[in-house]
């Protein structure tokens, strides 16, 4: 299944309290390509979608990234150690698609240089994934990737920034296919303090140049957060409160049961029908962001 086609499932469903878009939002959750092994990421990946998350976005682990924050840094770490490489994230990738649900990719671009673009494109698509989210690959500079995501059928995410200006977005926005990336957090994910303001804006600021689906990234940790974030995105994306279950569990069994604690958890607060939501400014305190 197509990530377009998830949305569209997502759109016919019955719309929560408080949301004035169709439908409710997806969940979209993190978790890098062999944390804490290879077959523990599966195994955590297939946990998630079990429990309820509607797509799951496979990071590549890289070794200097410029947008993940420490929980995902220090996942990632574990997996690099580990010996993991890229071949092995395509395999997870197969592994997860065969399920049914949609995967995407997030990678940064060197080791996609490095594996030779239109050769990775034909291998992904391959692979099952839907398509790729690149945060340090901007459209100006895309010429390659946007040719090959052409010619092997995938979707492409690049990001948008509070910081942004409406031609950029509209630039920006005009390239992506599948869903763009709001990124509502200047600098790398991680606690911090957050305008509460800044998400809901950049949204609209999306949507009044495309009807691209938006896909939010604002520290959620739990299903009243993600209700709130769903009431104006169209998709959240939760990574670090995800990837904490395996991280900190004594054991893999009790990882995989906190990952479909929380999976369910996220998966009946967009589509939460009181309106007992967490307050919009919580989330920019949250301790578990992206």
């Amino acid at each position: 299944m197509t990530i377009a086609v998830a949305f569209e499932k997502a759109r016919a469903e019955a719309r929560p309290s408080g949301r004035e878009r169709p439908g409710r939002a997806l969940v979209v959750g993190c978790m890098p390509a062999g944390f804490p092994t290879v077959e523990g990421s599966i195994a955590s990946m297939k946990a998630m979608a079990e429990a309820g998350v509607d797509v799951i976005e496979v990071e590549l682990p890289y070794s200097d990234p410029v947008m993940d924050g420490p929980v995902i840094q220090k996942a990632s770490d574990i997996a690099l150690a580990a010996g993991v490489r890229t071949r092995d994230t395509l395999r997870i990738i197969e592994a997860v698609a065969a399920t049914g649900v949609p995967v995407v990719l997030m990678t940064y671009w060197n080791p996609i240089e490095k594996y030779g673009v239109d050769g990775f494109a034909r291998d992904l698509a391959a692979a099952g994934a839907t398509g790729m989210i690149t945060p340090d690959l901007i459209p100006d500079e895309a010429q390659e990737w946007l040719a090959a995501s052409e010619t092997h059928g995938l979707d492409r995410t690049f990001l948008v920034s509070p910081s942004s200006t409406d031609d950029r977005i509209a630039m920006t926005v005009g390239h992506c296919r599948g869903f763009v990336y709001a990124t509502s957090i200047m600098g790398v994910t991680g606690a911090r303090e957050q305008t509460s303001s800044a998400a809901p804006e950049l949204v609209a600021r999306v949507r009044a140049v495309s009807d691209l689906a938006v896909g939010v990234g604002l520290g959620v940790r739990d299903g009243a957060q993600a209700g709130e974030v769903g009431r104006f995105a169209d998709a959240v994306i939760v990574g670090s409160a995800l990837i904490r279950c395996v991280l900190e569990a004594p054991d893999e069994a009790a990882g995989l049961d906190a990952l479909r604690t929380l999976s369910a958890d996220l998966a009946a607060g967009v589509r939460a029908e009181s309106g007992a939501l967490a307050p919009l400014g919580s989330l920019a305190r949250s301790e578990a962001a992206l």
